[in-house]
């Protein structure tokens, strides 16, 4: 028999409750066959109402759900080919580990014999054979993890959704997890679907990236381009790692814009797709990481934009210093120094400086606006 297909499309996904409050406005999303994809967004935004829309544990108020072309509006959960892990993990406290991933199988009718030999290979799988006889109580946050994964997975789904699966975990915890998701959905070849609040997390794991916010799209794309190449300021912001800074066009010459506020003297920004006049009022994104500090008086090499600033705070963090400043008013502006270069010539709290970076790295965004996707 034919592998069933795992590519998602939602077309025009709408969900509103008592025809008033809309959590979901018009959602048009493909998600290919195989993907790992999270969606990222603050809470209320949206994106765990799309998650169980796609799981049928609620209707769409208007709209269509595709899994492998088939729209499944309508279908009961089971007949989906999803299964869903939850934030709680939901195990049942009085099954062992081999029973708790087995209980699918015994509902559907199968023999206890194949159960347990499908439920012994998926318990190897996910690496838990010498625990399979304890008790959930007697189990680390991980390891129930683990069960939690291996029971959604036992059912041999085409879409396995994860509904905030590793917030109740511990940092360290959180990393290694992050890692045995990836290892089983490369294992599984199985499209995954996860929601979560944090950047990092989305970033680490997916494929694709969904920033959402307000029941909209703001951005979708692989996980390098959205956080590297932001389409807009809620993006950039968001997704943390960017200098945002908004000011007004002067000069226009050639590929390149320069802006006019006393404070940005020196700064120019390329122009790529954008549409700008003199006089516009435009937002400016420069990654963090990009930015150099200068001590005054050195020159600077050229085709480098700068910002006189002072230094605010100072914070270490390992493999590089976090220094604030405030080169543009009040406006966060931060500098992730290499802690090598940053050792070699430390600054204190009020050292006026240099916030310099090549003028090619600088970004115009778009004005903040939904994508139909």
């Amino acid at each position: 028999m034919a592998v069933k297909r795992g590519d998602i499309e939602l077309a025009g996904l709408t969900k509103s409750y008592d025809g008033v409050h809309t959590v979901v406005q018009g959602i048009n999303l493909k998600i290919p066959d195989g993907a790992y994809c999270c969606f990222l967004g603050p809470s209320g935004c949206g994106k765990t109402t799309i998650l169980r829309m796609i799981a049928g544990h609620e209707d769409p108020t208007d709209g269509e759900i595709l899994i492998g072309g088939e729209d499944v509006v309508g279908l009961p959960p089971v007949e989906r080919g999803t299964a869903m892990m939850f934030q709680s993990y939901a195990l049942f406290p009085h099954l062992t580990v081999r029973d708790n991933i087995a209980f699918a199988l015994r509902i559907r009718g199968m023999s206890k014999a194949d159960r347990y030999r499908q439920t012994d290979a998926m318990i190897e799988k996910v690496r838990l054979t010498e625990l399979a006889n304890r008790l959930p109580a007697q189990l680390s946050g991980g390891q129930q993890q683990r069960v939690a994964l291996a029971r959604a997975a036992i059912t041999e789904p085409r879409v396995l959704l994860l509904d905030e699966p590793l917030s109740a975990l511990d940092e360290q915890l959180r990393v290694r997890m992050r890692v045995e998701l990836q290892r089983m959905q490369r294992e599984l070849g199985i499209t995954f679907v996860h929601v979560t609040h944090s950047q990092l997390e989305a970033i680490a794991l997916a494929d694709m990236v969904v920033v959402m916010d307000r029941g909209q799209i703001m951005q979708a794309g692989p996980a390098r381009d959205v956080y590297a190449t932001p389409r807009d300021r809620y993006v950039a912001e968001f997704l943390g790692g960017q200098n945002v800074f908004s000011g007004r066009v002067g000069a226009i010459s050639g590929d390149r814009v320069s802006l006019t506020a006393p404070e940005m003297k020196a700064v120019a920004v390329p122009i790529g797709n954008s549409r700008v006049s003199q006089g516009d009022t435009v937002d400016v994104a420069v990654r963090r990481d990009d930015i150099d500090l200068v001590r005054p008086g050195l020159d600077l090499a050229a085709d480098r934009s700068s910002l006189a600033s002072r230094v605010l705070a100072v914070e270490y963090q390992g493999n590089f210093v976090k220094v604030m400043l405030d080169a543009i008013g009040t406006d966060e502006f931060v500098a992730y120094v290499p802690e090598r270069t940053y050792f070699r010539d430390p600054y204190t709290i009020g050292d006026v400086v240099l916030a310099a970076w090549p003028t090619s790295l600088g970004r115009l965004l778009s004005k903040t606006t939904a994508l139909s996707a």
